[in-house]
């Protein structure tokens, strides 16, 4: 986006550091199934250290001497951080090689079951996040004011900068597809996601700038947490204040693609506004085919928890569900520097 994305309850509370070590970052997928003990694939729960999601199934393809496409995985997670999360191995009538041979000094193997279907993207029921920022600058009074209205009300379900590229980049080069530029298939998809997820950032954004992302609006559709379902438009929206309070249900965004906008009142007065100026990255989309679907405007941090385990260092444990970013939590505080990069991938799954 070309403005800075407005924070949740008022000004920054904090500026910080992460990352300093792959430890402050530590993620582990909630998985969504136990496997059943028996099929064609290995399940194989991994801990890596410096290492992506991408790199990793390399390794174990090759210490298989499978292609990668028998490989799966619910999840990306970043190099820069501290990861758990499970593999699937294709070995149709074999036994797996020694797991011995699999480890090294960035990858310990935790767990290794049968299973009878392949990993697939998505199937996950969320992620678990141990964060510690560094160098923390600010009140702690105030920070820790900012972290309880977080745990209370959720905070905007941003999609995080990992999203565009470095410098915005893959949304650069969705306009220039867009304008007629041909793109590889394979990053076709990344492109239309980026595109899509600008637009949804810019009508969040307008829903933070008015402190109505998650109380609602009169013409709200709304999604039940926990899963895609939505129910709305609703025009009076006071009754539905216990559920929103209970985490029950989110206001959501569109997800920009084909058909009309589901909402209807202020709120649709509201997102036409919003994208009024983005007529190329809506027509885009439209023309790739993508259909209209919403996201939520708010996630919560379940169990959001901190500490001070030293004078001027803050540990965040929280569990995200998947779609959401642990960065976008991390910019409802402050600044944060992210001294490994901008390659993080805090992202627990597509919406």
């Amino acid at each position: 986006m070309s403005n800075p994305l407005p924070l949740p309850f008022g000004p920054a509370v904090l500026s910080a550091r992460i990352r300093t070590t792959p430890e402050d970052f530590f993620v582990e997928e909630i998985d969504a199934f136990a496997p059943d003990g028996t099929g064609e694939h290995l399940l194989l729960a991994i801990e890596k250290r410096g290492m992506n999601t991408a790199f990793a199934a390399q390794r174990i393809a090759a210490w298989a001497g499978v292609p990668e496409s028998a490989i799966g995985y619910a999840g990306m997670k970043d190099r820069h951080a501290v990861t758990r999360q499970r593999f699937s191995v294709q070995l149709p009538g074999r036994e797996a090689p020694d797991i011995a041979t699999l480890e090294s000094d960035g990858l310990r193997v935790l767990a290794v079951a049968r299973h009878t279907r392949k990993l697939q993207r998505g199937a996950l029921r969320g992620n678990r996040f141990v964060l510690s920022l560094r160098d923390v600058v600010g009140d702690a009074k105030a920070i820790e004011h900012r972290l309880g209205e977080l745990a209370t009300h959720g905070f905007p379900n941003y999609f995080g900068e990992q999203r565009f590229g470095h410098g915005g980049g893959n949304l650069h080069a969705a306009l220039r597809m867009f304008e007629g530029q041909r793109v590889r298939r394979d990053k076709r998809s990344l492109l239309l996601s980026a595109a899509r997820s600008e637009l949804f950032n810019v009508v969040l954004a307008a829903r933070v700038a008015n402190a109505t992302w998650w109380g609602g609006i009169p013409g709200d559709v709304w999604m039940l947490d926990g899963s895609h379902s939505v129910f709305g438009p609703e025009c009076d929206t006071k009754y539905l204040a216990p559920r929103v309070a209970a985490h029950d249900i989110h206001p959501t965004g569109p997800l920009w693609g084909r058909g009309e906008l589901r909402t209807a009142d202020a709120c649709r007065t509201l997102e036409e506004s919003a994208l009024a100026p983005y007529e190329t990255i809506r027509a885009g989309l439209e023309e790739a085919g993508l259909k209209q679907e919403r996201r939520a405007l708010r996630t919560i941090a379940a169990g959001l928890r901190w500490e001070w385990p030293e004078p001027r260092v803050l540990r965040l444990a929280f569990e995200l569900p998947p779609g959401s970013y642990a960065t976008s939590l991390l910019r409802s505080l402050g600044e944060v520097e992210d001294v490994a990069g901008m390659n993080a991938v805090a992202e627990t799954g597509e919406p």
